[in-house]
């Protein structure tokens, strides 16, 4: 930041530092290539995926923040980004299960969103090679990047929502006992 300038409050300049990272991190690991599948000729399988050597796969990459954290695998020809976002209770639990759900059953629009998150992980992406030189790879960190900051603030928005049809609710029903 520059002299003079302050960090938002709230926490944002603590967000802010923790999405540069994963945006340096996928950047520096978005260097993937075209590798044929050294089992099956003509094949070419995410080795990210398949995990068929050991030798063609880099170390998994776990960069965390209070109770959200991304996991990075990157191989010689793919890349998996997994994500956890932040529930701080009960209810953002079940809405982020939800809102998960609700994405995964659309990811052949997301082309680089997987069907199934990592155990432990509520959403995944799988980048390819084909991926790489078919898009820019700038945009593609910019869109999980994007992505993770959204995320929050609609789970946030939904949880207001709920928030507030359940004062109402519970307003209209105090209301028939007085």
């Amino acid at each position: 930041m520059a002299s003079g300038s302050a960090a938002p409050a709230g926490g944002g300049g603590k967000q802010r530092n923790y999405l540069n990272c994963i945006r340096a991190t996928l950047t520096a690991a978005m260097c993937l290539e075209n590798f044929g599948s050294q089992q099956v000729e003509r094949h070419n399988k995410p080795e990210v995926e398949v995990k068929g050597n050991k030798e063609l796969l880099l170390n998994p990459i776990i960069i965390a923040r209070n109770k959200e954290k991304v996991l990075i695998e990157g191989s010689i020809n793919s890349l998996r980004v997994s994500v956890s976002i932040k529930k701080s209770d009960e209810i953002e639990v079940v809405l982020a299960k939800r809102f998960m759900r609700f994405l995964t059953q659309r990811a052949e629009n997301f082309v680089i969103l997987r069907r199934k998150p990592i155990e432990g992980y509520d959403i995944s992406f799988l980048v390819t090679n084909t991926h790489t030189e078919k898009m820019y790879k700038h945009k593609l960190v910019d869109f999980i990047i994007q992505f993770m900051e959204d995320i929050d603030k609609e789970i946030s928005d939904i949880r207001l929502s709920v928030n507030a049809r359940a004062r109402v609710v519970a307003q209209e029903y105090l209301r028939e006992y007085q």
